[in-house]
């Protein structure tokens, strides 16, 4: 189906229902609360339960006052710099976000922001706050916070998550029941932080509320020798109460009157269309002038409703698009902006309920898609009648709600793909069972028996590495969900045709000789994808990728449990150019002369001999491993003929 019927067959438009729903529920309004009562507090956060759920509210003022005589020289540049994740002590709260993608070899690390990371991390050495984390866990909770503590929230929730989730442990299970909700909070970490919370699945916990000229939100989308930090610094000091300050303690909000309103409008909005200029959903990858990127729900709010949209691109649009539809001009000021949160909450719902209650249908009709586009046009505060810029958020809109299903139709449409090419997979499981009893597929393959049966299943080998490098074409790309290669079906699927499939390519490697012109296959002939799906499996917790002997070994007796009957596939992908190689070392032994060099091939040998019996006993591998004329049967033989020379069974005894 292309874009225009996808657009005809939808009944309503998502991010409306869902701004809508939200915006008439109590949960704003309760979060909003704990902002409040985090912001008078002197320990920086609060808690409380209601309604069967623990809402935790963060404070940013501890953060604004340690950051308040950089913000007063007006440089952002320190306080609000990218600080890599897995760089330091706070790594290891965070691991299953720095944790490694399998293709990330050459991707930026993940970061977040300096002054957030520094304040949550001298939160999280109070006491309070770890009996807190420990009488909350396994509950329902909100995290929130207002301007800086929504930055801190975030964390808190994420080092929440990490802690807490099974995912942990286990890529399979669920996230816990936790929501984080910021009012106002500035822009939290980079594009690997977006990219590791989608991977994890956690871009759903996190609900951020923006108001339509707030400038915090946006701020640090400008470079960060541009950002004015007194501003951001300032705002969060006026939210605190008078009654909590000390004398002396607050110069920073003074220095906004001094600051000239109408150049900072223009300098976000240039930097953040900008931003959504370079990030087109074609090439997500492309940078500004600055590092941050949005991540989870973004609400997009208004006096007259609120639009929700997930889609991290679709987010830095649609922050861009609400700021420049400067409908109120003049009649907001940048504090009241930040400040409204929780006049919004108050008047959303009833205004929500008004408008339903006056609605007279006397417009011409459209399509329900367009009108409902329209509507979330109209909560998130974008004038229609401004052609220009109405008519370039709506197809923002509609483009991010295209490009965000994408993914999922996508991984559909290579489902149907896996669905077509089993054939080519049945056509080797078929030839595979015609030698097994004789001398096994691998060496059928290898001295090219049977030539027209040799000759399908060269083509089907060839035609499944070609859809599975299409696939992670894709996956690159980000064409695919980000949890794409967590899902079950997928690596199950990979798994069953490396296993499969890769003895082959082993044997058309050493048929034409590789091993000798280029050298190991292990090291110079394997192609990217099994190495990927290596990873793929092993992520998945079941079993270790084999590409070490000595760890192979070590974990065995955990991994490996006692078959009654030999496995369908040798489990260990490689172990056909294991048994290459050590059948090309028994033939360098039997030529050495040098008691050295001898003593080092016998020593690898052995080892060999050690692992692949290991393998044997425990039927970890298919018959065609022990077929009468395979490979590895034949190594057998030389390697205990080579035992039987009285310097090497010599050698042995000292092992």
């Amino acid at each position: 189906m292309d874009d225009a019927g996808e657009e005809e067959a939808s009944m309503f438009e998502s991010s409306h229902v869902l701004g809508a729903l939200l915006a008439s529920s109590p949960l704003l309004a309760r979060a909003w609360d704990s902002c409040a009562a985090a912001t008078a507090a002197a320990s920086g956060f609060v808690h409380g339960e209601d309604g069967g759920k623990v809402y935790v509210g963060f404070s940013g003022v501890q953060a604004a006052l340690s950051a308040a005589g950089a913000a007063v020289a007006g440089g952002g540049a320190d306080a609000f710099a990218p600080l890599e994740l897995g760089g330091g002590p706070a790594g290891p709260m965070f691991a299953p976000l720095v944790a490694a993608e399998p293709d990330a070899a050459a991707r930026e690390p993940v970061a977040v922001q300096a002054l957030a990371l520094q304040c949550f991390w001298k939160l999280c050495g109070a006491p309070d706050f770890q009996m807190l984390l420990n009488k909350i866990k396994g509950k329902v909770v909100v995290f929130t916070g207002h301007s800086l503590g929504g930055a801190i929230a975030a964390l808190a929730a994420l080092h929440y998550l990490c802690i807490s989730s099974p995912s942990s442990s286990s890529p399979w299970a669920s996230a816990p029941p936790v929501l984080c909700i910021t009012f106002g909070s500035p822009l939290l970490g980079n594009e690997a932080l977006s990219r590791a919370i989608l991977r994890e699945r956690w871009g759903g916990n996190f609900c951020h509320v923006v108001s339509q000229h707030d400038v915090i939100p946006r701020l640090l989308f400008c470079p960060l020798d541009a950002v004015p930090a007194h501003i951001i610094v300032g705002m969060q000091l006026q939210q605190w109460p008078a009654r909590s300050r000390q004398p002396g303690s607050v110069t920073v909000s003074e220095c906004m009157v001094d600051t000239d309103k109408d150049t900072l409008r223009q300098l976000i909005q240039m930097h953040a269309g900008a931003v959504a200029m370079e990030q087109k959903l074609a090439t997500p990858d492309t940078l500004g002038g600055s590092q941050y990127r949005p991540f989870g729900m973004y609400v997009l709010c208004s006096p007259d409703g609120a639009a929700c949209v997930d889609n991290p691109t679709a987010a830095v649009q649609m922050l861009y698009a609400t700021f420049a539809s400067r409908c109120s001009i003049g009649a907001e000021s940048l504090e009241a902006a930040h400040s409204c949160y929780g006049e919004l909450v108050l008047k959303m719902p009833k205004h929500l309920l008004l408008k339903k209650s006056l609605c007279v249908d006397d417009t011409p009709a459209m399509p329900n898609y367009d009108a409902s586009v329209s509507l979330a046009l109209e909560a998130s505060g974008i004038d229609t009648t401004q052609a220009m810029e109405a008519s370039t958020a709506r197809q923002w809109l509609k483009t991010s709600k295209r490009v965000g299903r994408r993914p999922s139709l996508n991984s559909a449409h290579l489902a149907t793909q896996l669905g077509r090419i089993t054939p080519c997979r049945a056509q080797i499981e078929w030839y595979k069972g015609l030698f097994d009893s004789e001398l096994g597929y691998y060496d059928a393959f290898k001295q090219q028996r049977s030539p027209k049966k040799f000759s399908k299943v060269n083509i089907n080998r060839i035609k499944l590495g070609q859809f599975w490098d299409r696939v992670l074409t894709m996956l690159d790309a980000g064409q695919l969900p980000h949890d794409f290669h967590r899902r079950a079906k997928w690596v199950n699927a990979a798994h069953f045709y490396q296993l499969l499939v890769e003895p082959l390519d082993i044997a058309n490697y050493h048929r034409h000789n590789l091993h000798r012109t280029r050298g190991s296959y292990m090291t110079h002939g394997r192609e990217r994808r099994y190495e990927l799906f290596d990873r793929w499996w092993q992520e998945k917790g079941r079993t270790g990728s084999r590409s070490d002997i000595t760890s192979s070994l070590s974990t065995a007796s955990a991994s490996i449990r006692r078959r009654s009957k030999y496995a369908g596939l040798t489990q260990d992908p490689c172990f056909w150019a294991r048994v290459e190689e050590a059948r090309q070392l028994t033939e360098n032994a039997w030529n050495e002369h040098d008691a050295a060099g001898l003593a080092m091939k016998l020593e690898e040998l052995q080892e060999f001999e050690r692992y692949s019996s290991e393998l044997v006993v425990n039927k970890e591998v298919s018959v065609d491993v022990i077929a009468p004329q395979s490979s590895y049967t034949m190594w057998v033989e030389e390697w205990n003929q080579l035992k039987l020379r009285d310097e090497v069974r010599t050698m042995l005894l000292q092992f």
